[in-house]
């Protein structure tokens, strides 16, 4: 049962949101049949649209990626209407030209995780649905289209490699991931992403590039280097969000929303 008519849901950490973000918030706490999501959800209005903010980590950045509950998220997201997903991460680079500061719209992943949960379909109804395009391609268009107008340093092609976690890779790990032709590592798009086209929700990533794995140098990567840089990179993210947010449309023509028209046997 819908509770309230979201269009847009975020799910990102702390430093994107702030609370002059949304006017006339709402706290809302949903339980799933999966369990609690992450955090309690921030729901509010930004110009118009009617928006849904989950902290991905919880409140305190104390969910580690591999625990985190993408079931109970996505499922209290689409119980409160939403129809198009922005997730924000943060991810490492296996490719030169997409150095510290960039953001990545990725286009494709490869799910190198082991232990999540990543289906509602668990039987005995079970669905196989398409993922050869994972993102919503108007939604990715769009972003890009946004990335260009404020003029970031951004990619509108990527890989996305999701790893367990929550430790780094080591050299060996990050050197398998280029010759996969990846382009970037993080931990969290996965299942987050698979769930949402489950719901036929709609779906892109923002990937703000916190370092270079460590393929590149003797340096290694440490979790005080990626805050430090993530925090810069912020203020380009919460600027591609704005505006994105009233770019996009209020009705939808894309194959998300009947992604489950042919997925059952």
């Amino acid at each position: 049962m819908v509770i309230m008519n979201v269009e847009i849901g975020i799910i990102g950490g702390t430093g994107v949101y702030s609370e002059d973000m949304l006017e006339d918030v709402e706290v809302k706490k949903v339980s799933t049949p999966y369990g609690e999501p992450s955090s309690e959800i921030k729901i509010g209005t930004f110009k118009g649209r009617r928006v849904a903010f989950i902290f991905r980590h919880g409140d305190s950045h104390s969910i580690p990626p591999h625990k985190v509950n993408s079931q109970a998220n996505i499922h209290a997201l689409a119980e409160l209407g939403v129809k198009m997903i922005i997730g924000i991460t943060a991810v490492g680079s296996l490719k030169e030209e997409m150095k510290p500061g960039h953001v990545v719209i990725p286009d494709q992943f490869i799910d190198m995780t082991k232990l999540r949960n990543t289906t509602f379909y668990d039987g005995p109804k079970v669905a196989h649905i398409s993922m050869a395009d994972p993102f919503c391609k108007n939604m990715h268009k769009l972003a890009c289209d946004v990335a260009q107008e404020l003029g970031i340093d951004h990619h509108k092609k990527g890989t996305y490699v999701c790893v367990e976690g929550p430790r780094f890779s080591t050299r060996a790990e990050s050197n398998v991931w280029r010759t996969m032709k990846a382009d970037i590592i993080g931990m969290t798009l996965v299942p987050e992403l698979t769930l949402a086209r489950e719901k036929e929700i709609c779906y892109i990533s923002i990937s703000s590039v916190t370092d270079y794995d460590c393929w590149r140098t003797d340096e290694a990567v440490s979790a005080t280097n990626v805050i430090e840089t993530m925090k810069k990179n912020t203020v380009n993210v919460k600027r591609i969000l704005e505006e994105l947010i009233i770019k996009l449309p209020t009705e939808r023509n894309c194959e998300c929303a009947s992604a489950l028209e042919h997925a059952f046997i």
